[in-house]
């Protein structure tokens, strides 16, 4: 693709170009530079004419304009410098010693002996003074007579004036770029498409998931413009948030720890042992998935809060509280063992049973058996599932917002920081330090898993099963996983019920007003989160699909680093997205913070890391050689993906879609930041309400909520049906 011409080609039109967009981006720096400085030649006119008329407060009328103007600082020398004896007048004393020192530079005498010749004159330079860029204009202050009464110093702070330098510059060099890749790639590249559709999701993953932690990450080590360690001092010396942190640690462990038993306990019991309705608990097993953050919350409430119907009405309990670690602990537990479950299930369902009869032919116990085969075997999918309900636990924010009461998480005064006290780099900072114990965990769990062998399949996996439970056992293990079930159905039907419920805990009179109000109140909130939902999910779903078939099909440089951005949203907790969204898009040259735009993209690039994965997966089972026969018939790259891969991978394209639009309906930790008075999300109105102890008004936004994504899986499963597997038969 390379030849001689093209590229001495492609370097005189790069030179052309080049002096081209200079020459035009220059002229615009000029012409803006012009009207800043007639603008600012028109301010220093007026303050000219200024002069107090009476008593001469000097001072004061210093004060005025500062305070009129914010980027304005003045020094006013009273009398003529080299004519009469002068007297300095200001309010900064920081300004004041940069003049003093550079008083006698040729600059600043120019300027002097022109303003006393009633000439205004502006600095040949900007001055760089406290990290602010300052432009002087020496005035002549005039009396009514226009006579010169002394020499006006003004500083006008340029760096507002200067993001517009920063743009101009920005689109400057970013035209050069664009050339160079956009030329490049049709002359260079063997598959113009494919490539151009690369670098395009490789600059939507940079700037909505590199950049703003560029700028999150950024921001900790800045203050007052210079690079300092500060902020991360107070956080790792301030004894509340170390606890904060501590409190966060112990939470994730055991929570991690409770939602892998459960978990393997449903997982073990649906995958190694022959019950009949395995279809109905692997339902109730995933259903806290689908359901709204503050669902489980609500209804833990309801039921065991300081007015709930068991703590109070039945048992009478005063001072019980459900607030704190085990309250988060229970909420989190069956919120998040269905991760676990999912993650274990099929680890434990493609363990071949010829081991566990080998080992039961040596005379081994059923007990013996599993402690020493099927649970070693079974410790990738146990120390997995671990992992990711610890990262989902520390990174959760909105169960501990509402029931942390006087326990500290990191989560929560990381939004604190952020919303109560505007300190954006603390918040940041605190985000970021979620990440630490994130990433222990997992290089512990692979250095650990990397140490060992757990392949069990080799050849032909065995078709069968063999029970290691005995029956009273498996009578008990089902028992429990009833219990939880039973549990679980009490906690939604609570929701439904305090719908219906006057006032929950004082009155538990039927009433239907709950309903009317909450509706009305929460209308639009309901309308702008099925809008923004609606609007990210066929985006993420194609975009995933798009970027499954470039990591799997496609070979090209930077292609570790595309992964890893593409990948990276997930393991991120949603407190540092959404600081980490204010920081980057509340600025030229994207301002996007307040838009529903925002929040759409938040939820893409969210969420876009899961239907990756599922697409990746489908495509491993897709033989390449049916695209490639597409093209060898002509086919582009648009046309192969349009006709042969999308259908193909329907089933995981549903699934992305479903996944994103349940996780958009249901977010909270991101959007909480993001959300303005234009768009609202119905997660935080029930937070609001729950917080306000409304909670019949809550009840109905959640029972709305649910009833809405259970809608749109019931579609799920009308567009798609999932593929039959084979059962394993049981022997005992």
């Amino acid at each position: 693709m390379f030849t001689k011409k093209k590229v001495i080609y492609f370097f005189i039109l790069l030179l052309l170009v080049s002096v081209l967009d200079f020459w035009i981006f220059s002229n615009i720096k000029t012409s803006y530079n012009e009207v800043l400085n007639e603008n600012l030649l028109k301010t220093s006119q007026i303050i000219s004419r200024s002069i107090p008329k009476s008593n001469f407060d000097y001072n004061k009328w210093i004060k005025k304009y500062e305070k009129e103007n914010e980027n304005l600082k003045i020094i006013y020398i009273n009398g003529l410098p080299g004519f009469f004896e002068t007297t300095d007048y200001f309010n900064e004393e920081n300004i004041y010693n940069f003049f003093n020192n550079n008083l006698k530079s040729k600059d600043f005498q120019k300027g002097i002996e022109s303003a006393v010749y009633s000439e205004f004159y502006f600095s040949k330079s900007d001055y760089i003074i406290n990290n602010s860029k300052y432009r002087i204009i020496f005035a002549p202050i005039l009396s009514d007579e226009y006579d010169v009464l002394g020499v006006g110093v003004l500083f006008f702070k340029m760096d507002k004036y200067m993001e517009f330098y920063r743009i101009v510059n920005i689109f400057m060099y970013a035209v050069i770029i664009i050339f160079i890749l956009l030329y490049g790639i049709i002359n260079f590249s063997r598959d113009p498409v494919m490539n151009f559709i690369i670098l395009g999701i490789f600059v939507i993953v940079a700037i909505f998931t590199a950049y703003p932690l560029f700028e999150a990450v950024r921001l900790t080590f800045i203050k007052n413009g210079e690079f300092s360690l500060d902020i991360w001092k107070k956080i790792l010396t301030t004894k509340q948030y170390l606890n904060a942190f501590w409190g966060s640690i112990k939470l994730g462990i055991s929570t991690a720890t409770l939602s892998t038993l459960v978990g393997f306990l449903f997982a073990f019991v649906l995958a190694r042992t022959g019950i009949k309705g395995k279809k109905i608990f692997s339902t109730m097993a995933t259903l806290p998935v689908i359901s709204p953050p503050f669902s489980l919350t609500l209804s833990i409430l309801l039921l065991f809060g300081n007015n709930g119907l068991i703590t109070k009405k039945i048992l009478g309990l005063e001072n019980f509280s459900i607030y704190g670690l085990g309250g988060l602990t229970l909420v989190q537990t069956i919120g998040m063992f269905p991760i676990a479950y999912l993650t274990m299930v099929g680890v434990l369902h493609s363990i071949d049973s010829t081991l566990e009869d080998a080992s039961l032919d040596l005379n081994a116990s059923k007990l013996e058996t599993f402690l020493k085969v099927t649970l070693p075997l079974s410790m990738p999918g146990i120390l997995s599932a671990w992992l990711l309900v610890f990262t989902n636990s520390l990174a959760d924010f909105a169960n501990p917002l509402i029931l942390s009461g006087n326990y500290r998480v990191l989560s929560v005064e990381a939004y604190l920081e952020v919303t109560g006290m505007n300190r954006l780099g603390n918040g940041a900072a605190l985000s970021i330090l979620l990440l630490l114990p994130t990433i222990t965990a997992f290089l512990v769990q692979r250095f650990w898993v990397s140490k060992k062998s757990f392949v069990t399949v080799t050849g032909k996996p065995s078709p069968r099963i063999t029970e290691l439970v005995s029956k009273p056992v498996k009578t008990i293990l089902v028992s429990l996983i009833v219990l939880i079930i039973i549990f679980l159905i009490s906690l939604y039907g609570t929701i439904v019920a305090g719908c219906f419920v006057r006032n929950w805990g004082i009155d538990y009179t039927f009433t239907l007003e709950n309903i009317t109000e909450a509706l009305q109140r929460g209308k639009d909130a309901i309308m702008d989160t099925v809008t923004l939902a609606s609007a990210a999910t066929p985006i993420a779903g194609i975009l995933a699909m798009m970027t499954a078939l470039i990591l799997v099909r496609k070979k090209f440089s930077g292609k570790r680093l595309f992964e890893i951005l593409i990948m990276a949203p997930f393991a991120i907790p949603g407190t540092l997205i959404g600081i980490s969204y204010i920081l980057a898009f509340n600025k030229a040259p994207l301002i996007l913070v307040g838009t529903g735009a925002i929040i759409v993209i938040n939820y893409i690039i969210r969420e876009l890391p899961v239907g990756v994965e599922g697409g990746v997966a489908a495509l491993r089972q897709i033989d390449p050689s049916i695209e490639e026969a597409a093209q060898d018939l002509g086919a582009d790259a648009p046309t192969v993906f349009k006709t042969i891969v999308l259908p193909l991978l329907r089933p995981a394209f549903i699934s992305s879609l479903s996944y994103t639009f349940v996780r958009s309906m249901t977010a909270v930790s991101a959007v909480i930041f993001l959300i303005s008075a234009k768009w609202y999300h119905i997660t935080v109105l029930i937070y609001n309400f729950s917080e306000n102890l409304r909670f019949g008004l809550a009840s109905v936004l959640a029972t709305t909520l649910i009833i809405i994504v259970l809608a749109a899986f019931g579609l799920m499963r009308l567009l798609v049906k999932e593929s039959e597997t084979l059962e394993k038969s049981v022997s005992q």
